[in-house]
């Protein structure tokens, strides 16, 4: 039996940590070659030297548009092609409505809803025809969450980017599909709760608390997800909001 993604091309944003970084090392040991993008110099480093052959690193940051046309003129040059592309790279911040600033704003929904849209439209040339696209959404888009209004917002124009690139792209039978993980084992997560070990436990605990399934995911777990929506084993599933979420959002 081969494997699933033999011979294939990924590009992974956000690759260096958490959920991307769980995805590029099943992809690779999935067969596919991946190259993964990173803002920062160090982290991406060491992502590169713990997953090894199969990997390339490209310091970019998704929000800046030079940054992604030399990821993809890298990618060409390498590759001279994509198959799967997974718009991972995001983030956000808890500010309750009457606290929200124009700051907060303007680096959500530049990191989570210009990078996603620029990300896939600039690899767009290098698409190929049946190729697979992944966004990462949130449970927050349809499970609201206290003070994370404008995260949860900008989830929400990832869900709506999903259905309309789908029919955009109906001639060249790209799949778009939205990849919505509940509570993830994260640096981005635990640095919600700041540096202290026993906050970030705290907030754990009590998240979990509300997971049906009483904990946490593995970012592994998420990563299994990705590969289906990858693979061929979902060659007739687009324009979808998959939650692999535990339940949190489904009860």
């Amino acid at each position: 039996m081969g494997y699933a993604l033999e011979g294939k091309v990924a590009v992974i944003t956000g690759g260096t940590t958490g959920i991307g970084f769980a995805t590029a090392k099943r992809f690779v040991a999935e067969g596919a070659r991946v190259f993964i993008t990173g803002r920062r110099e160090a982290e991406l480093g060491r992502a590169v030297a713990e997953i090894g052959s199969g990997l390339r690193g490209i310091q970019a940051d998704s929000t800046v548009m030079a940054d992604l046309d030399r990821l993809y003129a890298e990618v060409e040059a390498e590759a001279g092609r994509i198959d799967v592309l997974f718009a991972n790279a995001g983030g956000g911040s808890y500010l309750p409505l009457g606290s929200i600033t124009e700051e907060q704003f303007d680096v959500t929904f530049d990191r989570n809803v210009k990078g996603v849209l620029f990300t896939v439209q600039k690899a767009l040339p290098l698409l190929v025809n049946g190729a697979a696209v992944i966004l990462t959404g949130s449970t927050t888009s349809i499970a609201p969450v206290p003070a994370f209004s404008v995260y949860g917002a900008s989830k929400a124009a990832i869900r709506s980017f999903a259905r309309t690139w789908t029919l955009d792209l109906k001639a060249r039978s790209i799949r778009v599909n939205v990849l919505s993980p509940g509570p993830t084992a994260t640096p981005g997560l635990l640095g919600l709760a700041g540096d202290d070990a026993a906050a970030q436990q705290q907030l754990l605990a009590e998240i979990a608390s509300q997971v049906p399934l009483g904990r946490v995911a593995d970012p592994d777990e998420i990563a299994s997800a990705a590969l289906f929506l990858a693979s061929g084993q979902s060659s007739f599933v687009t324009g979808i909001e998959l939650f692999a979420d535990g339940g949190s959002a489904q009860v």
